[in-house]
Order: C-alpha cells, then structure tokens, then sequence
C-alpha cells in the first residue's frame, strides 16, 4: 500500500492585539479564610504594585468545589467591588478551583450554565473572547477573564509569581538564542486529538521561538523550553524539563484542573511546580473535543505578539467552561516596555 501523504500545516490566522492587561487593570482576590490566598495574594499585589483599590478581600470557602448558591455570593462581591477599569481577574488561591461541574475561572468570566453541568461531555457555547482582537476584555466583551495563582506550596507560588515578572519583556530580542515550544504527538489516540492542530515546525525569525514537533510524551532533558503541549494521563519527567521564565505547558486529559489531585491523573499544579508560568486543566469530564482545550497555534500567536499569558491562553480556547486557568496572569515575555 502506498505511504499515506504527510500532513500539510500552514498556520491559523491570528487578529493584530494592540496593547494588553496592564497590573493597573487587573483585580486580585484574596481569600481571608485561607492563610495560603494571604500570603500570596499580599505578595503578588506588591510584587505587581496593584492599585490598593483594585484588590478585594473576603472569606470564601476552601472546598474544592463551590455550590452555586456560594458562587453567587462571591460573584455578587466581585461585581460590587470591581469597577470598568478592571479588566481580568487574579484568583490568588488552589481551592476552590470548580463551581458544580464549571471552573471557577470560567463561572466567573462567563456565568453558571446548567445545561453544561446535565452533559459535562456535550457542546458549549463559544467563548465570545476566543481569537478575540481586544486588549481590553471588560471594555469589549463584558467580561473579565480569570486565573488562579496557584501552585502546590505558598513558597513555590511566590517563585511563580517571580518568574511572571522577569519573563517581561525578555523574549524576541535581536540576537538572542531561541527559545522552543514542543507539541508532543503521544500514542495515547484519545488524548492526542490536539495534534492534526501542531503549527509547522521551523523557527520564527521576529519573535526568536523554535516550534519542535515531536514523538512521544515530553521533551525530556531540553532546556529554553517557552511551551509544550502534550496529551496523556498522568507525566513522569516533568522534573527533568528547563523553562525560561513565562513558559506555559498543559496535558490534554479529563481532570488536570482537579488541583486536589484526588483524580489520579497529573494536575496543572505540576507543571507550575517544575518551573512553568502558566498551565490549563479541565475540572469535570470534557470528553476529547479539542474546543475544550488551547488551541496549540493560537496561544502561541497570541503570546507572541506581546500578549499576556492570560490574555493569550483564554482566547485560544473556544469552550472554556470546563477549563481551569493557572498562572501568573500578566507575565509578558514578548511585549515592549
């Protein structure tokens, strides 16, 4: 039989952003009842010099999951306290990370939707931000995308939150070496849907970035590393991986964004600890559809026109309802001061 043909890939069409979240117009959260959110979120306000006035504090439960009746109470807050300047929101805690079968960045940013949570494995609405040209979320969409600024220990996540601010500005400078990002093609079918989607490999001249397609499940052993994108269960070896500061890194797989870990299968929060900026995981059962996950060429184009890390991971996802944003959300390595 003749050889099937190679894929042919050409890269998807990204809108010119100008401009992007400033520390000015970025909310931070802060859970008083968890000595973990006040430690961290005390530290990121400074650290970011976020307004005084851009920042709520209140007590909130530390389950893993919200009722939706406790969700509205949050949300009534969020609303009350957060003005027009605000454009995106900081979580800064680990619990909770879902509301019913939603994440809590997503309920936040988009609202409850019942009919998801009677079909976790169904279609969703698209995300009205997804591809979006805006540098101005609230302004433009109505709304206000979220992350966590979670990791697995308050020291590990003041570590992040470091590494969000010196990846500013510091990728995509004339004569610098390369940075990579990896897309793993695993022989897990299930998880591995993302990879007809891979960009084409070949380094990027204007912003120094070095796309890597490859075989199996991580690039053990490699340094530079800016993203990998991977689709298996549970990682061995994300221990061995070199990042530069801003990097982002997700597994395609059912409960990455259970960051309680109860599930079996490896969470956001490990690739936040071995040295990432930013990851995704999902917090309820998406089934495999890829519209569930980043789209692995869109966050990378967004980010590398000088996006933030939440701005370019949220528009690479047409569904995120299901989907938990981790991070440090303002880390902007390809950006101009």
């Amino acid at each position: 039989m003749p050889a099937s043909a190679p894929v042919r890939r050409t890269f998807a069409q990204a809108p010119r952003v100008i401009g992007r979240v400033m520390p000015a117009e970025l909310g931070v959260v802060i859970n008083t009842a968890d000595p973990y959110s006040v430690e961290v979120g005390e530290y990121y306000v400074r650290q970011r010099q976020i307004p005084a006035a851009h920042v709520l504090r209140l007590e909130l439960s530390t389950q893993a999951r919200l009722s939706v009746p406790e969700f509205d109470v949050l949300k009534r807050h969020v609303d009350a306290h957060f003005g027009s300047q605000v454009q995106a929101l900081a979580l800064t805690w680990v619990q909770p990370y879902a509301v019913s079968c939603m994440s809590i960045t997503a309920a936040l940013a988009l609202g409850i939707d019942d009919e998801l949570c009677r079909s976790t494995c169904g279609k969703t609405s698209l995300s009205p931000y997804f591809n979006s040209a805006s540098g101005q979320p609230f302004r433009d969409h109505g709304f206000r995308p979220s992350m966590l600024v979670a990791a697995g220990s308050a020291a590990s996540a003041r570590q992040l939150i470091d590494r969000g601010i010196a990846a500013d500005a510091s990728l995509g400078l004339r004569g610098a070496i390369p940075v990579d990002a990896y897309f793993m093609a695993t022989t897990d079918a299930a998880r591995n849907v993302r990879a007809p989607m891979f960009p084409p490999p070949g380094l990027v001249p204007r912003a120094g970035v070095a796309i890597k397609l490859a075989q199996g499940d991580l690039p053990r052993g490699q340094d530079r590393l800016l993203m990998v994108q991977t689709g298996l269960a549970v990682l061995d070896g994300l221990d061995t991986l070199g990042w530069v500061p801003g990097a982002l890194g997700d597994h395609l797989t059912s409960y990455a964004g259970q960051l309680d870990q109860l599930s079996g299968q490896t969470t956001a929060l490990a690739w936040i600890d071995s040295g990432a900026t930013a990851s995704y995981g999902t917090v309820s059962e998406p089934c495999n559809h890829p519209q569930k996950f980043p789209d692995p060429q869109l966050v990378l184009l967004h980010y590398m026109q000088g996006s933030t890390l939440i701005e370019a991971y949220w528009k690479s996802v047409r569904w995120p309802q299901q989907g938990v944003f981790v991070g440090e959300p303002l880390a902007a390595p390809f950006a101009r001061r």
